[in-house]
């Protein structure tokens, strides 16, 4: 199709050209502004967006200069220090903001402030306290910093008054416990937090929440600090193999039982995925046993049984495997390329008598089939073919997956397994884990999470509450072999109705309450107080098998030792988790003043205490500081389909090639595309330019593909695109976030609409009941399409799903779409 604006050969009026770079000229100051002001907008969400570094140079909007971490492991446990150093090269004050990860486990009982040469040794304080005393000593022109636990796995450390030229440490110290699995010990260093969808308004958002509306740089862009790790191993054993699969290390080996490891030189720019050291033990001994330590006023142990070697049963039951995939753009690229080569790892290995179904996710959920199918080749190989089609796009409403896959239909006599492959880059893990424990029924969850740096809260928190086992695939090689451990703990428990008795030793406080089932080859572990003389015995049984099964341990011949200060912190840890788990989804008075109360008492970070360090001395006067938060590099493997509307929303996406084509997202884009923003359609705003931005980024803006050609002339042939042109709801979930949801699915009704030439209107009518789920869906055309198209648009129109009204509300959905070309 030629086009018809401007044929070849004719030149471009200069008026049109200069209306055209003027308009995306504006666009482009607007987005600018929107990103440097970090998307305040009380109409945006809490999701992240991209770096822009501002046109101040009198302001340093990097000031993060280092972070490096102390690792000394001994034995079971793990003490970490962790420093992060800031330096301010600019000409004005500054308070730096940078949210980081640590390990699921850990739990951080110490901060200090370094300023020259004076050190200030941070305090414990609730949270509102701390954040009260920070304020007010920022205002107060005094160097401060906070450290404030957004997850359990996200920390945020805030330092005001950052003065030009100078260089501010902080320093945290965590402990946490490495439990090996099949003999493998792995120690685990997060060093960035991956870029978290969410569609929560900002406004009216607390602050705890608004940690994920950060600043992210481009995929490939190196981190703007540097990064290091030291680990000093010693296990009382010879250690057999010792490898870090995730950076280029130096190791030594100072005798048998030590050795130190150091990352290469050339990692310097290595934080933009998880540090990951894995190690065994000659004879793939475990450090099983009892510890045990003697407070001033109370007493604590730790208990690491292993159990036995695993034995297959005779008779298998037949299974039921459901796999939900996350398809959404944070997964785009490598991480989707691992999980489809997982699922055909899973699907084609299982057994004839075996039934699955499969489920994708990404802002709305799509199921193979409406009940499991047997595992015939042919219903496999269609399964693939659904999944291989999945390219990466999205947003990640991982809840609404979850309740639709639990509320499938079971089938008598077969045991249900449910497998998760996901990044977890979401922020709503507590409604997560409650919907599992009140849905799960008897069926078990395996997460697997999916590249370089997971969310590995959720992913460890859904197999904690499923009755699972985590597992983390960081490259494609390693598919194949976690498929074959999958099978083998799926078919194969360890230890079955496990019990954990106590005879004549006083135990009191136990964490966990219940042992759960053990699936895979790893120890039990069981922490609580003790009191009285260290005496008695410890009695851990169940079925390996079908066999009986016991492992006594005599705890009189157990000393207490001083150097297992840290199980205090462990247990407190232990027991503020589980509270946390409730509480972060249905606060109560009672819970959160026991979590405090722990806090406070054990020196802790939680999420209502927060370690707050004062500087006496003030060290501005006069000039106003700026609040500047630190860019995070994306996680080694994900795209920029990972920061939702970042296509829109950043400057550095926008190159111009010597001819003067336009480029986004590294494809050539002839001049004269229309600009970004300017979607039509009366009901066409901010959102809807923001998914057409989407869509340019993407390569579904709407224009055929001869327009990315890099040479000849372009064509313009234009795609219809579906608009808004009207929108009424009323009920429990405000008109934004509605919009949100269905511009985020709008395209999905583009199949049911006929060829690329089909100008068609239609009126929409649904409502969304109280967990979020679509029904009464009615579809009237204004443009004389017939019964099947309206079907079409009725049954995609039902695999949305929202968010849950408020107060359950249900919710009534008037609209109008357009679709236009």
């Amino acid at each position: 199709m030629r086009n018809s604006l401007f044929p070849p050969g004719r030149k471009i009026p200069f008026i049109l050209i200069f209306m055209m770079l003027f308009t995306m000229g504006v666009t482009l100051i607007r987005t600018k502004q929107a990103v440097a002001e970090g998307t305040k907008s009380g109409d945006g969400t809490l999701s992240p967006y991209f770096f822009v570094q501002s046109d101040d140079p009198t302001v340093d909007r990097l000031p993060l200069k280092s972070t490096s971490a102390t690792v000394n492991i001994s034995g079971i446990i793990a003490d970490v220090v962790v420093t992060q150093v800031y330096k301010n090269e600019g000409k004005r004050p500054i308070n730096a903001i940078y949210v980081f990860p640590a390990s699921t486990r850990a739990s951080v009982y110490g901060m200090k402030m370094t300023i020259g040469k004076r050190t200030i040794t941070a305090k414990i304080e609730k949270r509102e306290q701390a954040r009260h005393a920070y304020e007010q000593a920022r205002k107060e022109g005094k160097r401060a910093s906070l450290l404030e636990e957004n997850r359990p796995n996200v920390f945020q450390m805030n330092v005001a008054n950052i003065m030009p030229g100078d260089e501010i440490k902080t320093e945290l110290r965590y402990t946490e416990t490495l439990v090996p699995t099949d003999g493998v010990y792995e120690f685990v260093y997060p060093t960035v937090v991956g870029p978290r969808y969410s569609n929560q308004p900002a406004s009216g958002a607390p602050e705890s929440e608004k940690w994920s509306q950060n600043p992210y740089l481009h995929q490939g862009e190196p981190a703007p600090y540097s990064f290091d790790i030291k680990v000093n191993l010693s296990t009382g054993v010879p250690i057999r193999d010792l490898t870090c699969p995730s950076h280029k290390t130096i190791i030594a080996f100072h005798g048998k039982n030590e050795a130190s490891v150091k990352l290469d030189p050339v990692e310097h720019a290595g934080g933009n995925r998880d540090f990951i050291l894995r190690y065994r033990l000659a004879g793939d001994r475990i450090e099983s046993g009892l510890m045990l330590y003697r407070g001033k006023s109370e007493n604590y142990f730790l208990l690491t049984a292993q159990p036995p070697v695993r034995v297959t049963p005779q008779i298998i039951p037949p299974r039921e495997y459901i796999f939900i995939l996350d398809v959404s753009g944070s997964m785009s690229g490598f991480p989707l390329q691992i999980s489809k080569k997982l699922v055909k790892e899973l699907l084609t290995r299982l057994r004839p008598t075996d039934i699955f179904n499969v489920m994708t996710f990404s802002g709305a959920s799509d199921l193979f089939s409406n009940h499991s199918v047997p595992a015939t080749p042919g219903n496999i190989r269609n399964a693939l073919d659904m999944v291989r089609q999945h390219m990466g796009a999205g947003g990640t409403e991982l809840l609404p997956a979850l309740k639709r896959a639990l509320s499938l239909p079971r089938t008598e006599g077969f045991a249900r397994t449910i497998v998760i492959a996901t990044d977890g880059y979401v922020t709503v893990e507590p409604e997560v884990f409650d919907l599992i424990r009140h849905n799960l029924g008897d069926a078990n969850i395996f997460p697997f999470g999916i590249g370089t740096s997971v969310n590995r809260y959720i992913i460890d928190g859904m197999a904690r509450v499923g009755g699972g086992e985590p597992f983390v695939v960081a490259r494609a090689d390693e598919a194949p072999a976690m498929a074959e451990k999958f099978r083998k703990y799926v078919q194969s428990p360890v230890l079955t109705h496990v019990r954990l008795d106590f005879n004549g030793f006083k135990a009191y406080d136990v964490e966990p309450a219940r042992v759960p089932d053990v699936f895979a080859e790893r120890p039990v572990v069981v922490c609580g107080k003790w009191k009285g003389k260290p005496q008695g015995t410890i009695t851990l049984s169940g079925l390996s098998g079908h066999n009986k099964w016991r492992k006594r341990i005599d705890v009189s011949g157990i000393k207490p030792l001083a150097r297992n200060s840290a199980l205090r912190y462990l247990w407190a840890r232990s027991v503020v988790r589980q509270l946390a788990d409730y509480n972060k989804l249905q606060a109560t008075d009672e819970r959160v003043k026991e979590i405090t109360a722990l806090g406070i008492k054990y020196n802790l970070l939680t999420a209502y205490t927060s370690f707050v360090a004062v500087d006496s001395r003030p060290g501005r006067h006069g000039a106003p500081s700026v609040t500047v938060k630190q860019p995070l590099p994306l996680p080694m493997g994900v795209s920029d389909n990972a920061v939702q509307g970042g296509t829109v929303r950043s400057l550095a996406m926008f190159r111009t090639s010597p001819a003067g084509r336009f480029y986004v997202s590294g494809a050539p884009v002839k001049a004269n595309l229309r600009p970004l923003g300017l979607a039509t359609g009366t009901g066409a705003g901010p959102g809807a330019g923001e998914a057409a931005g989407k869509a340019v980024a993407s390569g579904t803006d709407g224009y055929n593909a001869q327009e990315r050609e890099d040479g000849g002339s372009p064509r313009r042939e234009r795609r219809p695109h579906l608009v808004i042109e009207s929108l009424k709801v009323t009920g429990g979930l405000s008109k934004e976030t509605v919009k949100k949801v269905i511009e985020q699915n709008l395209y999905l009704l583009r199949s049911c609409l006929g060829g690329p030439h089909v100008i068609s209107r239609f009126a929409l009518k649904f409502t969304v009941a109280k967990h979020g789920e679509v029904g009464n869906v009615h579809v009237e055309s204004l443009s004389g399409f017939d019964q099947s198209v309206s079907g079409c648009i009725s049954e995609q129109v039902k695999k949305w799903s929202f968010p849950a009204p408020e107060g359950g509300r249900g919710v009534h959905i008037v609209m109008i779409v357009g679709l236009q070309g």
